[in-house]
């Protein structure tokens, strides 16, 4: 695959509507709670009321007497196995800390029992007549707190993991402080998802002892590794079927109800669905990780960054969850954005009496690099030089080596980002405008990200899907997918519709199931594209090649003179004699008795860097703190775009995403009694649509080595550079350095009435 990708594209490159569009504004698709089956029960969770306490008793004689009750459960008549609930494959080394109902809970949130009725009614009222006595045990809300390890809510102790990545010797380098030294304090807020739908699965069990798992997931084969642990069933007994999502944004990676409804559904004999409303939702699922960092940056007098030094405090709540693993994922980031040749980085991870901190979109990133990004925006303030001007001096350039030994980055393409970007935004006269001093301030910031391709690298990366074509001509792609919303099945059959040159409607690619899908580690690490694309163009590719040679033996032509278009197969030397792809398909099973089928395992040679660079103009009312954003400039560097309207609108819902952890969000837990204010969304704050800035998207398409046509990551990457870029838009309106996330209203008025 070349690195720069040929123009001339049929099917790649269009904005062609998601497949089953239509079927979902008609109402037509089936998401899991519009499900019923047939004896389905329904479950009611009972979540702990207190932050850190260990049970003392569990009274339900009143729950069990409500008509419609079939069974109660606690941790005395369920399994006590420990289990991970991010772990993704096999044999991964993860901290074992989570059960189905623990003795001990952690969080407000924590599950201490479960009914399971014939009605959700039922379940409902019962669940409320519950009564738990617990022995209060002491609590800690704030990480930096959590640090001195005064309050321990596992065995591993608290803090439970710290690591370090290292390029040069930038501790010894900043000792020496002969240069310009900036030091920042920089606190990014613990998120709720907010997908527009709740976590629900359903589990059904049959005659052979198999349980079927019916779940909007990420990830089918992470579901399937944590519920045949918990069940101690061999993987066979164990089917996961990936259903539509409606919404997930990382929320929906790891696995958290369906352990527990195939738990039930398997000891009742019957089939189960656990449906959260909103607040469980916000209280009892995942979160963005609390994160501070302390971040020292070292600059010539030029702007040249000589050496860095930070310190992430990873707030993972209750359970370690993906605790370990995000540190390292942080960590790569930061050190494959900018040219700083010596650079150091600590995270240490803490366990707090609050919601357990899984995998949110941009899957650390958009924390560290915000931390970061507004840093840097600080230097160049102490610099007094433009920070456009500064961060294109400091920026890495195409195929630069990663300092710390992970693969290359690729065709980074950020420092096009940057010109291009300022050039379209009007960056150098909205910076230079003189400043206003009434009651709205105008401000303008920008802020660079990176993110991955895959795992390549750092875990296994690799993928098997088979592609088919039928009698009729028509294909069939059969791999593991797991289509978010975001169009990722629309996406493989542009790629294998112009490896082939047929029309999409005659492609199929059922998503993931793992009784029938080959194995994929599932939609993370935004590799969907880059990895499973390529998986896709491979087999497609495969198949090509194997019908032509099929085709070239009923020809009696050599297969370098067959030609295939627009759906049809013909001979060069006799182009009147065109048959259709089904009419040859079907002749080739006929006459040569070879079904046209290949199964490819692709294993990503490489993991490049996508590249964005976000500018962002705000307008401050200083009377009442309140921050509009009044334009956004998006500029991702991609490679090429499988789909532009689908890549323009993961950038959109990304600024969006972005822009709340800026200036709303935050679950804010209370000291006190350890529960979320946050906790519904009269309370929870978004930016919804009156409140969307216009966002002006541009695309750098140079190309990326492995990609398939070229394509790279835009998915995660969409929602990490706005929220730095937000935030220095606002210090440079005020004049100010806010560094603790979000900047509300409250912040704001108490700044300008500091200064």
């Amino acid at each position: 695959m070349d690195a720069k990708p040929a123009r001339n594209f049929k099917y790649v490159g269009r904005s062609i509507p998601i497949d089953d569009g239509a079927a979902k504004v008609s109402g037509q698709i089936r998401y899991t709670g519009d499900m019923t089956i047939e004896g389905m029960l329904y479950c009611q969770l009972v979540f702990s009321q207190v932050p850190h306490g260990r049970i003392v008793n569990i009274d339900f004689s009143e729950a069990i007497a409500v008509p419609g009750v079939m069974k109660i459960y606690t941790r005395k008549n369920a399994p006590t196995t420990r289990f991970n609930s991010q772990m993704w494959y096999a044999g991964q080394n993860a901290v074992e800390d989570q059960e189905l109902f623990p003795e001990v809970v952690r969080f407000v949130g924590d599950t201490v029992a479960a009914v399971v009725a014939e009605s959700k009614e039922a379940a409902g009222k019962a669940a409320k007549l519950i009564k738990v006595d617990y022995e209060i045990l002491p609590l800690v809300i704030d990480p930096e707190e959590a640090l001195k390890g005064h309050v321990t809510l596992h065995d591993s102790g608290n803090p439970f993991f710290t690591m370090e990545a290292n390029c040069g010797n930038a501790q010894e380098v900043l000792a020496a402080n002969e240069r310009l030294v900036v030091e920042d304090r920089v606190e990014t807020p613990k998120i709720h998802h907010a997908a527009m739908e709740n976590h629900v699965c359903i589990a059904v069990p049959d005659h052979k002892g198999r349980i079927t798992v019916h779940s909007p997931c990420q990830i089918v084969y992470s579901v399937r590794l944590i519920v045949a642990k918990v069940l101690g069933l061999p993987y066979h007994k164990v089917r996961i079927i990936k259903t539509p999502v409606g919404g997930s944004f990382g929320g929906k990676q790891e696995v958290t109800l369906e352990p527990y409804c195939a738990f039930f559904a398997q000891d009742l004999n019957r089939p189960v669905k656990i449906e959260f409303d909103r607040r469980a939702s916000i209280i009892a699922t995942r979160t963005r990780t609390k994160t501070i960092g302390y971040v020292k940056t070292m600059v010539s007098p030029e702007g040249k960054i000589i050496a860095r030094d930070m310190k992430h405090i990873i707030d993972t709540g209750a359970y370690t969850s993906n605790g370990c693993v995000i540190c390292y994922a942080m960590a790569k980031k930061l050190f494959r954005l900018y040219r700083i040749p010596n650079q150091h980085y600590r995270a240490i991870a803490v366990h707090t009496n609050t919601a357990i901190a899984g995998a949110a979109r941009g899957y650390g990133s958009p924390q560290v690099q915000t931390i970061t990004e507004i840093n840097l925006d600080h230097v160049a303030r102490q610099l007094q030089m433009d920070p456009v001007e500064f961060r294109l001096m400091n920026l890495v350039q195409p195929y630069d080596a990663d300092p710390t030994g992970g693969p290359n980055l690729g065709n980074a393409r950020i420092i096009d980002c940057v010109r291009k970007g300022a050039a379209l935004f009007g960056w150098r006269e909205k910076w230079s405008k003189p400043k206003s001093h009434g009651r709205w301030r105008t401000g303008v910031g920008m802020a660079c990200a990176t993110h991955v391709n895959g795992y390549y690298g750092a875990y296994q990366e690799f993928g098997t899907m088979t592609v088919r074509m039928l009698e009729d001509g028509s294909i069939v792609l059969n791999a593991g997918l797991h289509d978010l919303g975001n169009g990722t099945v629309t996406a493989m059959k542009q790629i294998v519709a112009e490896v082939l040159d047929i029309s999409l409607e005659m492609i199929e690619a059922p998503e993931a199931d793992t009784d029938v899908s080959p194995y994929d580690i599932g939609c993370q690490a935004s590799r969907v594209i880059h990895v499973c694309g390529a998986n896709a163009m491979q087999a497609a590719e495969e198949l090509r090649s194997m019908f032509i040679s099929e085709a070239a033996k009923l020809f009696s032509c050599s297969p370098e003179e067959v030609t295939l278009a627009d759906g049809r197969i013909f001979n060069s030397r006799e182009p009147e004699r065109k048959l259709s792809y089904g009419q040859m398909a079907a002749a080739i099973q006929q006459k040569n008795q070879v079904e046209l089928i290949r199964t490819v395992t692709y294993r990503s040679p490489a993991n490049p860097g996508s590249y964005a660079v976000n500018f962002a103009e705000v307008a401050v009312d200083t009377y009442t703190g309140f921050v509009k954003v009044i334009d956004v400039v998006a500029v991702h560097d991609i490679g090429q775009a499988i789909n532009r309207g689908f890549v323009e609108g993961q950038i959109h819902g990304g600024v969006q995403m972005g822009l709340g952890m800026a200036l709303a969000e935050d679950l804010a837990y209370d000291p006190g009694s350890g529960a979320a204010r946050g906790d519904s969304f009269s309370k929870y704050h978004l930016v919804n649509a009156p409140d969307m800035p216009p966002v002006r998207v541009l695309l750098i398409e140079e190309g990326e080595d492995c990609g398939p046509y070229g394509a790279k990551s835009v998915g995660e990457i969409a929602t990490i550079p706005i929220t730095a870029a937000t935030v220095n838009a606002v210090n440079h309106a005020l004049g100010a350095n806010f560094t603790s996330l979000p900047v509300t209203p409250d912040k704001i008025l108490a700044q300008i009435n500091r200064s």
